[in-house]
């Protein structure tokens, strides 16, 4: 609490000494040169981005330097300010005491920090991660400029609440969170720049490359959270208080993210489905475009995409179409006259679905008499082939098709149920005529 009182009293004499420079003319001409520069930057800046065409300067530069570039540009502003800045602060140190012009060189150096930090930061692409980078690194530069940093971070760390051991602070809170922002966004970079290397890696399958990405970014985040935790003092002892609250709402609310977590680790393990497979599960119908840690996405021929939760591919009934083959067997059912050869039809059927492009000729189809029906001899015609995730009720369709056009030619009838009516007595039929007389 001493310094909380202690930073509380600086600030008064700050305040209480602002107060009495507010009405020296010295430090009412140095406010007039800041906003005389501010207003020459901001004039200046408009104009030279009006007449800059950046996209065609920077139209072959690498990626980078662009992202760099249009940050320049964007602070053009500032720079221009500082520019002017100190060139009024070199001639009020020429003309004048030190003293005379103290607020200018206190805003030079608050303004060089922020474009600085602002041109650096700019190379990090996520926006949230850029801001919070940029805030924090011009407070804590902005704090130390002006003599506040150390007084401030002792009255942070000077409040603070003991929980299971460990004593914590806002300054604890503070450096905690921004660490971890910053530590769980350069392990998400990492990640991503590991897993592309593994998708590459053409030896892998697919299943396995995506184990090995998932298993990359568990570590790299456990490992950064571990490293921020021991960089700010935390004493991993104290965090026993917390894990029975996890390990009871695991019991309690948690229990299907876990299986879904452990089912998407078992899946990517055995390899029984894999990004690419068509699979049926349930009423849905598709391939398998990516598999996450709770859920497997799976598209479907009309474009729609299911999220399917893992534990559903471990707990029910799974149709993979090319779990260990490519190829997939399509099954077609018709029937034909009774006055049809039914050698010949058989002929006929073979030749219409290797008339098909999607049907294989290195695994012929091939056709068998499967009955006598009621009016019809009943045929099944089997056919394979290697791309199902094109949809098999498409092939299936133009197999009949073929199949229509073929009998058409030969003159083979595709019968349709008749059915003969036996009267046991005799019907009396009468006919009606009309009466009237025709003009």
């Amino acid at each position: 609490m001493d310094n909380v009182r202690d930073l509380a009293g600086n600030l008064n004499n700050a305040l209480s000494a602002l107060g009495h420079e507010l009405a020296s003319v010295r430090l009412l001409l140095q406010l007039g040169l800041i906003v005389v520069a501010a207003a020459i930057g901001l004039v200046a800046a408009a104009l030279i981005r009006r007449r800059l065409d950046l996209t065609a300067l920077t139209a072959d530069w690498p990626s980078f330097l662009r992202q760099f570039m249009r940050h320049v540009v964007a602070n053009l502003g500032t720079i221009i300010f500082i520019v002017v800045l100190v060139v009024m602060h070199a001639g009020m140190m020429a003309i004048t005491w030190p003293s005379a012009s103290y607020l200018l060189g206190v805003a030079t150096s608050l303004a060089t920090a922020w474009v600085v930090i602002a041109l650096v930061a700019g190379l990090i692409s996520n926006q949230f991660v850029y801001r919070l980078v940029a805030v924090s690194a011009w407070t804590i530069a902005a704090l130390s400029i002006l003599g506040l940093l150390q007084p401030v971070t002792n009255a942070l760390d000077s409040v603070g609440v003991v929980i299971g051991g460990m004593r914590v602070t806002p300054l604890l809170l503070l450096k905690t969170t921004v660490l971890l922002l910053l530590t769980l966004w350069v392990a998400n970079v990492a990640s991503d720049f590991l897993e592309k290397r593994v998708h590459g890696v053409s030896e892998l399958t697919p299943s396995i490359q995506v184990l090995i990405g998932k298993l990359i970014r568990l570590l790299l985040i456990t490992f950064a959270i571990l490293i921020v935790l021991s960089t700010v003092g935390i004493d991993f002892s104290a965090l026993a208080f917390f894990s029975g609250a996890v390990g009871v709402g695991l019991g309690f609310g948690l229990q299907k993210i876990v299986s879904n977590l452990v089912s998407g680790i078992i899946l990517l393990a055995d390899k029984s489905i894999k990004p690419g497979d068509v699979i049926t599960v349930g009423d849905s119908f598709g391939w398998v475009e990516s598999m996450g840690a709770r859920y497997t996405a799976v598209v479907t021929r009309d474009g729609r995409e299911f999220l399917i939760p893992n534990e559903d591919f471990v707990t029910q009934r799974v149709i993979n179409w090319s779990y260990s083959n490519d190829e997939v067997r399509i099954d077609v059912e018709f029937g034909v006259s009774y006055h049809a050869d039914p050698h010949r039809v058989r002929e006929l059927a073979v030749e219409a679905a290797r008339s098909v492009n999607r049907v294989l000729t290195t695994t012929p189809p091939f056709c068998h008499l499967k009955g006598f029906g009621d009016s019809s001899l009943d045929f099944m015609l089997y056919f394979w082939i290697r791309d199902p995730i094109a949809g098999t009720s498409n092939v299936r369709g133009d197999v009949l098709l073929a199949l229509w056009d073929a009998f058409k030619r030969e003159n083979i009838e595709i019968p349709f149920p008749q059915r003969d009516i036996n009267m046991r007595t005799p019907v009396k039929v009468v006919i009606e005529r009309d009466s009237g007389v025709s003009p």
